[in-house]
């Protein structure tokens, strides 16, 4: 699914009987004038930032589990669907200080779509990118004014993507929220989203050190058969309330993705010419990834004059099980990329027993946070936690021990406002985090490894030349275990990483009318260990650039009100192409050009919105930690129509 691209529409009568009480919500949504930062923000359908929930500072807090909804720890294993998230921020560096337990590479927090006092809904249609079209439908109904209400959406999107695939989803959620006070609410929900009829993407591997030779792109040429099926899911509950003096937030989820099927077309042994040695498609079936995990928090606020101190505690908690393994190999033989080679669908596979994996993990934390007005604030926390792990190879004869890790976890962070425009922030975090699983290519797939023990420091300054802009300098320094393929194509650890480098964030309205989110982030990234030292690897992991540049921008038409032109400009560096550091994929750019446009039909706000993205049709490869080879995205057109009703 496309969350990047949404289209609402009025519906005729329907809209003419609720516009006496429509209040402006999908309409209204705009990421760039809702960003503190270029770190990280998504409004709605709208994402932008040179971080996400998958690449902060050159790792994946949502991999690593650092992940909040409603600022709340949830272990996700299933999609978080649009229409129950309203949106999220990436906290890293400064935006991460009113966290008293922060988390190494930033943490990424969800926020739950609410009702309002009034009703609205907001129906839209999408077309669009490369052809593919959804319609969504969004119900925010109070029940009983602000005391009981409820948000509801289903969304059909019958999408094509990049490579030619046909996509189909449907996303529905629903949620009920009660707040029969000012000291208490509760939100319990609901989400799930079907996939099915997902086309896997040909992945191709060199046999040689360069660039697999330009193709075109657009059309599909995988294995019509080679699909993905899944039901994938979230539910819980939310609650925030002050009692005896504290602040209470709790949370309880269920997060779960159910593959039906999955398919991977790996293009193994290619040549500069496009010859396939060896293609290869790994099919599993039945696969699943469940998790139960929440937390507790409790707050005490002491105010003193200028000065006020907050403690802390929280306990938090996960339960995941996960069952994968008992591939079946499909060898279709030689073959050559970027024309169809479509083969018949093998019958009567057989699959294997499974491997089961659980992990149980229990957090206690406490925390100390000092705010002094106009001076600067301090927070310090410790975390005890217990991890385990037990893997249960459907092999009888092979025992694997059970993983088990206990350590402290500290963190200390603090800014001093040097003035009342500039600040000075900085931060140490240690973490016991989880790694990326190992990929398809592994002769281990889909193996998880344990926690590993991660580290964070940073220092920066933020400067607020008035009131509509703010300018954040840091620099950062990340050390985690890192794992990858060996030469024996096993997923494990190959030593250590070490991600430093700068980052820069300016967002605001620069001059009347015109607001721009610019970002950019300069990564040194070294991996050390005996696998380097014997020159087996290179120094710097795959696919990893050193310069990532982004300029967002809004320009709201003085002369003609309802006109607002938007453009987005990234560019990157050259990024290592292979585990040895031989070669690379050259720097590119890429342009993106839109509009909005917003009007009324009656009292029902509507907005128009158009886009172009990759304006130059530049080509280029992207190269996957595993070192597979995959063209980026052609030229491609949005339309968004969007109506609150």
């Amino acid at each position: 699914m496309n969350k990047s691209h949404t289209i609402k529409i009025t519906f005729g009568a329907f809209a003419l009987f609720l516009a006496q009480t429509a209040l402006a919500q999908r309409t209204d949504d705009n990421a760039v004038t809702g960003a503190d930062d270029a770190f990280g923000k998504s409004v709605g359908g709208e994402t932008i930032g040179i971080y996400n929930e998958d690449d902060v500072r050159g790792f994946s807090p949502s991999s690593a589990g650092n992940l909040r909804l409603e600022g709340l720890y949830i272990d996700q294993q299933g999609f978080l669907t649009d229409r129950l998230i309203d949106g999220s921020a990436i906290h890293v560096g400064l935006s991460a200080q009113g966290y008293p337990f922060p988390a190494p590479t930033g943490i990424a927090d969800y926020d739950l779509r609410k009702p309002s006092k009034e009703f609205v809904a907001s129906i839209g249609i999408n077309h669009g990118p490369f052809g593919g079209n959804s319609l969504e439908l969004d119900v925010l109904a109070p029940l009983d004014g602000e005391k009981l209400g409820i948000a509801a959406g289903v969304g059909l999107y019958r999408e094509r993507n990049a490579f030619g695939g046909t996509p189909h989803f449907l996303s529905t959620a629903f949620s009920i929220r009660s707040k029969p006070s000012d000291t208490f609410e509760i939100q319990s929900f609901w989400s799930r989203v079907a996939v099915r009829n997902d086309e896997a993407e040909p992945l191709i591997f060199m046999n040689t050190e360069a660039l697999p030779p330009k193709i075109k792109r657009g059309r599909f040429h995988g294995q019509k058969w080679a699909l993905f099926s899944a039901n994938e899911g979230n539910y819980g509950v939310v609650t925030k309330a002050k009692t005896l003096g504290f602040d209470v937030a709790a949370g309880l989820f269920r997060s779960y993705s159910r593959n039906l099927q999955s398919h991977f077309d790996l293009l193994f042994d290619t040549t500069v010419d496009g010859r396939v040695g060896s293609r290869t498609v790994i099919a599993d079936r039945d696969d699943l990834s469940s998790s139960t995990s929440g937390e507790i928090k409790l707050s005490k606020t002491l105010s003193e004059g200028k000065r006020q101190h907050f403690i802390h505690a929280t306990a938090r908690a996960r339960d995941v099980e996960r069952r994968y393994g008992g591939s079946n190999i499909i060898d279709l033989g030689v073959s050559q990329i970027g024309v169809p080679d479509f083969r018949a669908e093998p019958t009567g596979l057989t699959f294997g027993p499974k491997t089961r994996e659980t992990v149980e993990q229990k957090t206690f934390g406490i925390g100390y946070e000092l705010r002094w007005k106009d001076l600067g604030e301090i927070s310090i926390g410790v975390q005890k936690t217990h991890y385990a792990k037990q893997v249960t190879d459907p092999n009888p004869a092979v025992i694997i021990a059970e993983t088990k890790d206990s350590p402290y976890l500290f963190s200390a962070t603090a800014a001093v406002y040097l003035s009342q425009r500039l600040a000075l922030y900085g931060g140490y975090v240690r973490g016991l985090e989880e790694s990326d699983v190992a990929p398809e290519s592994a002769i281990n797939r889909s193996e998880a490894p344990p926690a590993i023990r991660t580290r964070q420091q940073d220092i920066g300054l933020r400067w607020k030349p008035n009131g509509k802009i703010s300018v954040v300098l840091g620099y950062f320094d990340v050390r985690k275990p890192y794992f990858n393929l060996d030469t024996t194509s096993v997923f494990r650890q190959l030593g250590q990483v070490r991600n430093r480098g700068a980052e820069f964030s300016l967002s605001g309205e620069v001059v009347t009318g015109v607001n721009i989110v610019a970002g950019s982030v300069f990564l040194d990234s070294i991996v050390s260990g005996d696998e380097v030292r014997l020159g087996l690897i290179g120094k710097r992991p795959v696919g990893v650039f050193k310069l990532h540049n982004l300029i967002n921008i809004n320009w709201h038409i003085p002369w003609h009100d309802p006109l607002t032109l938007t453009a987005r400009f990234e560019s990157t560096s050259n990024r290592t192409a292979n585990a040895r550091n031989s070669f690379v994929i050259p720097a590119r750019s890429v342009t993106n050009l839109g509009a909005r446009y917003r009007m009324k039909a009656g009292k029902v706000p509507i907005l128009i919105r158009a886009s172009v993205d990759n304006v130059f049709n530049k080509f280029g490869w992207n190269v996957g930690g595993s070192g597979f080879f995959a063209p980026n995205g052609t030229r491609r057109y949005s339309l968004t129509l969007a109506a609150d009703l």
